[in-house]
């Protein structure tokens, strides 16, 4: 009896420090497997001025009944720009992460992989963004004119009609409203509010938007059974006509012809090829901006980081049109978005300051309306599109393309090379014989719906901002991405750029984890027997 007693005494000595040494075997291997941890996020330093993150805002205000879901519901509305399509599977991360107040995972929303985007926007069936008033032209054929509703779920066209012939002059003021917040901000409550106010362009309001439904309206000319429409631009001639363009005199009946009779009637047109980070928001909280990136895994891994992986915020892309002379000072832009509309619009709210803008290429002259013409053709193409799957959801978001697309399209076009990420449209759905070269376009760019690496040129290419003699990557507030986009960006230059980890770092990976899970069960099984035996002694 005393020698057991003895030897019991004896273990209650060593238990501690046995426990101990396994305890820390386990701290061993937990930290040999975080070394492996490819999305934990660096630390965050000050904001710019007048600025807050999303977290902050949800921060002080996710205790108030029902403000977390009237902020997904928000959201869920979705913008005409941006990327942001929050399909359920998405909803549910972003609520996920809301109501477990995981707030750095909330500023880096979703920070997924195409890969793992790509089958929550892969659905099927009735739901939001859908047109159900296109629900039954589930069979269309050449010759067939677009109805009414279609076009005006689509396609914007103020005051014009497609089944209207009509010649209109753009020599007298618009009569158009002028800018207002009425449609644009939508105050949640007394410190939150969503869409922007007025920008520097807001005062020609009224001249933009009537430029932006002329260049539809001449698009939809080459729609089935629409009737004719043109635009007449009588000012004094002071260049010389541009090829294949109409003396100006006569009624322009393209989008390229009237940029052309611009040109000639003494204006200055230039074309820009422009690139912001994607605002996944829009909110304003106290005042202040807030910062809500919609975040992509690019799968490069940031040197000396221990294999964290390069997030980037998804940017915006649009051709923008801007004209300046005796009769018209206007600007707008196109681009294919969220709503499902292929279309040139106005671009008068006030951009959120961190989103940057970065024009990648500048046409002018004759470039400039070989650019319209191209937009005028996706517009149409669009609306054929839409017209042949009126099943689609999301307006055809994403399965037609995004933003970046068509002016991924255009761009192979004009300079041989494309320079943004992420395209998405899938080409089963580019078939119709009435659009060969827009076919052929879409058909062109990089893929990324199934997953493949994209190359750091489209992913450096799609920032608002440059490196090299020509800028640097100062200008970008977003908290720490300047730092990972250089070390990232100097890998790519001097050749060690590292992508996503080899299957031997998998394997790797997957053999810490199954170590790590062996040792925990063994420790918590040997824990719990040795108590049990000191109770039963």
């Amino acid at each position: 009896m005393a020698s057991n007693h003895h030897m019991q005494f004896s273990e209650r000595r060593k238990h501690p420090v046995t426990i101990a040494r396994r305890a820390a075997l386990l701290s061993i291997l937990l930290s040999v497997a975080g070394c492996y941890r490819s999305a934990s996020p660096p630390t965050m330093p000050p904001l710019p001025p007048n600025t807050v993150l999303l977290s902050q805002m949800m921060r002080d205000l996710s205790e108030k009944p029902g403000f977390n879901e009237a902020i997904v519901s928000q959201l869920n509305k979705g913008e005409k720009k941006g990327p942001a399509l929050l399909t359920p599977g998405l909803l549910d991360e972003l609520r996920t992460r809301i109501l477990g107040q995981y707030w750095v995972g909330l500023d880096r929303f979703p920070g997924w992989t195409m890969r793992e985007i790509n089958p929550t926007l892969r659905v099927v069936g009735h739901v939001a963004g859908k047109s159900d008033a296109a629900e039954n032209l589930s069979a269309v054929h050449p010759g067939v004119p677009a109805p009414p509703t279609l076009t005006r779920d689509f396609l914007d066209l103020g005051p014009y009609s497609l089944d209207r012939e009509e010649i209109v002059s753009l020599d007298t003021p618009s009569t158009l409203p002028g800018f207002s917040t009425e449609a644009n901000v939508t105050a949640l409550n007394a410190e939150v509010s969503r869409g922007d106010g007025p920008g520097p362009l807001a005062s020609e309001h009224a001249e933009s938007q009537r430029l932006a439904d002329v260049l539809n309206r001449l698009s939809s000319n080459h729609l089935d059974g629409a009737a004719p429409f043109g635009v007449r631009v009588s000012s004094l001639q002071t260049s010389a006509p541009q090829p294949n363009s109409p003396p100006p005199s006569q009624a322009a009946t393209r989008p390229e012809d009237l940029i052309a009779a611009l040109v000639m009637t003494g204006h200055s047109v230039s074309v820009t090829d422009s690139r912001y980070f994607a605002n996944f928001g829009h909110f304003h909280y106290k005042g202040q901006e807030v910062m809500m990136p919609f975040w992509v895994n690019s799968q490069i891994v940031i040197p000396s980081t221990r294999g964290r992986y390069l997030l980037v915020p998804v940017s915006h892309a649009e051709y923008e049109w801007h004209i300046r002379g005796p009769r018209i000072n206007a600007d707008v832009s196109f681009y294919f978005g969220i709503d499902g509309k292929s279309q040139w619009r106005t671009m008068d709210t006030l951009d959120q300051a961190w989103v940057l803008k970065r024009d990648a290429h500048t046409y002018t002259g004759p470039d400039a309306i070989e650019v319209t013409r191209l937009a005028g053709l996706l517009t149409v193409a669009y609306m054929h599109l839409h017209a042949a799957n009126p099943r689609l959801p999301f307006g055809g978001y994403y399965a037609l393309g995004v933003c970046q697309d068509g002016v991924s399209a255009i761009e192979k076009r004009m300079t041989g090379h494309v320079t943004l990420f992420p395209n998405t449209a899938d080409m089963a759905f580019f078939t119709d014989p009435r659009d060969p070269e827009i076919n052929t376009l879409i058909d062109a760019i990089p893929k990324d719906r199934d997953g493949a690496d994209p190359e750091p040129e489209r992913i450096f290419g799609s920032l608002p901002t440059v490196p090299g003699p020509d800028g640097d990557f100062s200008a970008i507030t977003i908290p720490d991405l300047a730092g990972d986009l250089e070390a990232v960006y100097a890998a790519w230059q001097n050749g060690t750029l590292r992508r996503s980890r080899s299957r031997l770092h998998s394997v790797i990976d997957i053999t810490l984890l199954v170590c790590v899970a062996i040792g925990v069960g063994a420790f918590a099984i040997n824990t719990f027997s040795r108590r049990r035996n000191e109770e039963n002694s």
